[in-house]
């Protein structure tokens, strides 16, 4: 598994600022990015639209992910949410229970298929 990276994406980079809105109203303009392998780390992404997103392989470590919606994204798998803040936030039907908690608390990559 490679290292998440930080990408050059101007997109990418406004989630990296704290720009949500700015974010979300561009993809909903159509602008397309590539989120597979980023780091999040640490981030806060509450309020993020992830619907056609594609998060394959990302790092949420430390993210706050609260109140985040991810059941219309591409794909979670595997990502890791080590340590995020995870409190009503909303996965893929696909995830279960324990592969969410093993993330969680031991860092383990999500697998699932959806």
């Amino acid at each position: 598994m490679a290292a998440p990276i930080i990408s050059d994406d101007p997109i990418y980079r406004l989630l990296r600022e704290g720009k949500i809105d700015e974010f979300n109203q561009r993809i909903l303009a159509g602008e397309k990015v590539d989120l597979t392998g980023c780091d999040f780390r640490h981030l806060n992404l509450q309020g993020i639209m992830t619907k056609g997103l594609d998060f394959s392989d990302s790092y949420f470590r430390q993210a706050d992910l609260r109140g985040v919606d991810f059941s219309d994204c591409d794909s979670l798998e595997g990502a890791s949410i080590h340590a995020a803040k995870i409190s009503g936030a909303y996965f893929p039907k696909e995830i279960r229970a324990e592969e969410l908690v093993l993330s969680l608390e031991h860092g383990v990559r999500l697998r699932y298929h959806a």
